[in-house]
Order: structure tokens, then sequence, then C-alpha cells
């Protein structure tokens, strides 16, 4: 596709251990939120609306209405449902 057509652009999504990637060419111009849409990441995952989620670009977060570039990643992060600060470690050693 060439950079007068469009652009080609993935999304990706995580929930309980199940990944959905696909990759997509649209308009230039597409937004974030529109390519979340254009996905179809909602009808595999209910949850990933992405009118709600938060949305990111390689792992940064973005506005919604941010224009993309072509080669990059879009994110749909789920709120978080634990408090960090409660949760145990799991990363500390055990005692020998």
């Amino acid at each position: 596709m060439s950079a007068e057509e469009g652009i080609r652009v993935s999304v990706a999504y995580v929930e309980d251990g199940a990944h959905f990637w696909r990759t997509l060419d649209l308009p230039a111009g597409t937004t974030a939120r529109e390519a979340a849409e254009r996905s179809g990441v909602q009808r595999c995952f209910p949850r990933a609306d992405p009118q709600a989620c938060q949305l990111g670009v390689f792992g940064k977060p973005v506005s919604p209405e941010r224009p993309l570039e072509g080669g990059e990643r879009v994110e749909l992060y789920r709120p978080i449902t634990a408090d960090p600060e409660t949760v145990p470690r799991n990363d500390r050693e055990e005692p020998e």
C-alpha cells in the first residue's frame, strides 16, 4: 500500500491469556480508535470496547483521536482490577 493510498497498522489485545493481533490496511489519517473499531477486536472480546478502553501505541498511552502512522501497533488496555499494593509479589527469592 503506497503512502498516498493509506497505512498498514496492527491492533493488539490480550485477555485471560488469549491474544488478538490483526494487521489492517487503512486510509491515511485513521485514528487509534478507528483502527481498534475496524479491527473487529470487540467481536472476539466483548470487553475490548474501543470507546471505553485506554488506547496506546507501542506501550505508550495515546489519545483515541491520534492519527496513526504506517507500521504502528495500537493496543487496547484493560482497567486494572487489583490494587498492586495489596497483591503478593512473586518475584522474591525463596530462602534456601
